[in-house]
């Protein structure tokens, strides 16, 4: 029994020091994350442009501005 504790604590202390998978300094931090930001809020202002600079045409229909409606049913 006292030899399986041993050996369960040595495991847990080797898997401990075990390294990943190294990640890229590039990938790392803030600026990476304000790059991205950057490039979304652009992207969305290129969008957004695009929508705006489309003509609007003006909808086709009476010439003359009618009277508001009376509501039915006062006196």
């Amino acid at each position: 029994m006292r030899s399986l504790a041993v050996a369960l604590v040595a495991g847990f202390l080797v898997a401990c020091g075990v390294v990943g998978s190294p990640i890229p300094p590039e990938n790392v931090g803030v600026t990476p994350t304000i790059e991205k930001q950057k490039m979304r809020d652009a992207h969305e202002a290129h969008q957004h442009e695009a929508v705006e600079s489309q003509v609007e045409v003006e909808p086709q229909g009476q010439d003359v501005n009618l009277p508001p409606l009376r509501p039915v049913g006062t006196r």
